[in-house]
């Protein structure tokens, strides 16, 4: 598990910057060179926005389970679990 914070872009950062890194160099390996395409699949401000809707769909999801599991006896909160 990634020591970040799940709302952290640290993790998908290292990856886009891994993808730029990693595949010029397997290309080279097996003497070809990999297109544009390939390379170019995103833009990092593109990698951000779904990272932030699903702290946002987080947010907005959970009061309603919480308020009732704050309202229930707890052995029914945690037998529903």
């Amino acid at each position: 598990m990634c020591p970040a914070a799940p709302w952290s872009p640290a993790p998908h950062l290292a990856g886009y910057a891994l993808h730029g890194l990693v595949m010029p160099v397997m290309g080279r390996a097996v003497g070809t060179s990999p297109p544009s395409s390939v390379l170019d699949v995103y833009e990092p401000v593109q990698l951000l926005l779904p990272g932030l809707d699903g702290v946002v769909i987080a947010l907005l999801g959970a009061p309603a389970p919480a308020g009732w599991a704050a309202r229930a006896r707890t052995a029914t909160a945690l037998r529903t679990e």
